[in-house]
């Protein structure tokens, strides 16, 4: 009897659930980013969400929750409830970097979040500022040995993927370059074309003005190939660095425990939403690849990069108070 009482229960819940993605969504969707309105993370989530609200015939409202490495966001969606209802887009930062340079989380990317599909990844890029005297990595790395710990470059923050890339290059090149970390990506930019700092690691978004402007000269892309909207442009792995790649990537997630039918949908609508053109182009032009996909081939991403960060993080001793 109690066997077929919990068989019982068990398919109810399974009808339930099954009932409950048949009509999702119902009702507007809330989609959390972790970082403030304006910058290459926010269009990438109000491009798809903006999608998502035109194939649901639903709001989806885009709620900016910046700060403390995209803690804040993710403890906000991990401590949400777990319908469906509540979108986040997690970053590298989120799920793999965090967890190995804090010592304690408000969040856990291992339990705390219900994986839904990859977005995007987009490679980082190292300028400088006209006035530095380098036009290549070699030249960068040459001047960097002439001046050890003199050269500064900034990112986005401490432990940040520009962090990382930037300690990458230090240890493959056996430089030592200063650190100058920001609250955020703008910022970092900013200072570079202002001089205050020489070099700079961010993404391609908003980069073509600027280099068409002589504001600030790139150096090299960091992805594994290179750009389509850039061919001309070097890697650092062609310039005498193989296997360098220093990449940024995003992807959705949902709270722990959503029922697998309603992420099943979402990430229906991920894959569908992928494939338009308009948003593929959209997000091309501003050097972001759309790799969408399962769950299981995000959290086999997800592993990967892990033990890559790791390593970076161990050989360079990075560390956060």
């Amino acid at each position: 009897m109690k066997r077929t009482a919990i068989t019982g229960a068990l398919l109810a819940l399974l009808v339930t659930a099954g009932a409950a993605a048949q009509s999702y969504p119902s009702k507007p969707v809330r989609f959390i980013i972790p970082f403030l309105p304006g910058g290459s993370t926010d269009l990438i989530g109000r491009t798809f969400g903006a999608k998502f609200s035109e194939v649901w015939n639903q709001p989806v409202v885009i709620e900016n929750r910046g700060g403390a490495n995209t803690i804040i966001g993710a403890e906000a969606a991990s401590k949400s409830p777990p319908d469906g209802y509540t979108l986040f887009l997690t970053t590298a930062t989120t799920m793999t970097t965090n967890a190995i340079l804090y010592r304690k989380l408000p969040y856990d990317p291992k339990t705390s979040f219900s994986l839904v599909s990859m977005l995007t990844v987009s490679p980082y890029l190292i300028a400088a500022h006209p006035s530095l005297p380098v036009t290549s990595v070699k030249e960068l790395v040459a001047l960097a040995r002439q001046k050890p710990a003199q050269l500064s470059y900034g990112t986005s923050g401490n432990g940040s993927s520009g962090h990382l890339t930037g300690a990458l290059l230090e240890i493959m090149a056996g430089i030592k370059l200063l650190h100058i970390p920001y609250k955020g990506a703008a910022p970092a930019l900013a200072d570079a074309l202002g001089g205050q700092n020489p070099l700079v690691i961010t993404g391609v978004p908003g980069m073509a003005p600027l280099v068409k402007a002589r504001r600030i000269r790139v150096l090299a892309a960091c992805s594994a190939t290179r750009l389509g909207i850039w061919p001309q442009l070097p890697t650092v792995a062609e310039s005498g660095y193989p296997g360098f790649e220093g990449i940024t990537w995003f992807g959705l997630v949902t709270p722990a425990g959503t029922p697998k039918p309603i992420i099943d949908r979402i990430q229906a609508e991920v894959v569908r939403v992928g494939a338009m053109p308009e948003v593929r182009e959209r997000l091309a032009t501003q050097g972001f690849e759309v790799l969408t996909g399962t769950p299981e081939a995000f959290a086999a991403f997800i592993a990967r990069e892990s033990e890559r960060v790791a390593r970076v993080v161990k050989q360079s001793g990075i560390r956060l108070e």
